[in-house]
């Protein structure tokens, strides 16, 4: 309670203080002549937001790459570890498994789910106006629904209970009932990874709908004319699509790729209610929530978060690269 009541009084104190702060900021600049004004006057409005970045963006981040340097012991005293959290976290086969799984996870899920995105929403354009927006619907359902109540959902798919018990999970009460064989523990199954892949299957089916939405605007928003052009010069349906319709939606594509990416990137929900983390499926997210309440070592939790903002760093560069390119062809 007393935490909720710090945060809530950290966010009424910035934003009071950002107020007073472009008060101030307007005051000096009505009071300024006409050439003053015009230079001070961008900063009467960004002033507020810069300082809210400061404080609720930057400070935290910088903070959290000095704890990541603190070394906790056994006894709970903390001294200056320099990279010991570090060299300590990477020197785990375990944390190996999980950059690993991570790794999985990002090479996986984005381009999966852009191509089932863009496959769904190529099929959902060729049909009538009201049956577009009923599967469109129905397809767009699932990315309402919370990673929690997602893998709470799926846990029962891939439920597994012992040969000759009834299978209440709806996979191996199809696998039992076609092969004739005995029950998979799937979850429960790290050979070739297959649990982590059946859980990616889960994000997938939660951002499909997302990508699907998207890609079927910018679909809808590359003219007519280029299509009909490509197939008076002979083009079939497939040469068209791949030839015209991609590269004039490629900004779209990237951004939702990017998108996807970086929510892949903190995934933490679905595999806490699905296996939590056991069975080689743990991943970056939950590592830190493991480090942080299980074990009770604040440093080796700010090192995985700090790990994780170097691995998302390359991403945000080429995303800022990419509408950097986009505005420069407009």
């Amino acid at each position: 309670m007393n935490q909720i009541v710090s945060v809530l009084a950290s966010v009424v104190g910035g934003l009071l203080i950002s107020y007073l702060i472009y008060l101030g900021l307007n005051f000096i600049v009505e009071k300024t002549g006409t050439k003053w004004n015009r230079r001070l006057l961008p900063y009467v409005f960004l002033g507020p937001v810069l300082l809210l970045l400061a404080v609720f963006i930057l400070a935290p981040t910088v903070l959290t790459v000095v704890q990541s340097l603190i070394h906790y012991d056994t006894f709970g005293l903390t001294t200056f570890g320099g990279v010991t959290n570090y060299i300590q976290l990477l020197s785990s086969a375990a944390f190996l498994q999980t950059l690993l799984n991570n790794l999985l996870w990002i090479i996986v899920v984005p381009a999966l789910t852009v191509t089932v995105g863009l496959f769904v929403a190529t099929l959902a354009d060729r049909l009538g106006p009201l049956r577009e927006k009923s599967f469109k619907t129905l397809l767009f359902i699932p990315f309402a629904i919370s990673g929690i109540a997602a893998g709470t959902m799926w846990k029962f798919v891939y439920a597994y209970n012992s040969p000759g018990q009834p299978q209440i999970g709806l996979l191996n009460a199809i696998w039992t009932g076609i092969t004739k064989s005995d029950p998979v523990s799937w979850l429960g199954t790290p050979t070739f990874h297959l649990n982590s892949f059946l859980i990616m299957a889960v994000m997938i089916w939660l951002n499909a709908g997302y990508a699907m939405v998207l890609l079927s605007a910018a679909i809808k928003g590359v003219p007519e004319e280029t299509i009909e052009a490509a197939r008076i010069d002979g083009a079939n349906e497939q040469q068209a699509f791949f030839r015209v319709i991609i590269p004039q939606i490629r900004a779209t594509i990237v951004a939702v790729f990017i998108t996807v990416l970086i929510t892949v990137m903190k995934v933490f929900d679905i595999v806490l209610a699905m296996t939590t983390g056991q069975y080689n499926t743990n991943v970056l997210g939950l590592e830190f929530y493991n480090q942080l309440f299980s074990f009770q070592n604040q440093g080796k939790a700010s090192a995985v978060v700090v790990i994780l903002l170097i691995a998302v760093i390359p991403v945000i560069a080429y995303q800022i690269r990419s509408y950097r390119e986009q505005e420069a062809l407009r």
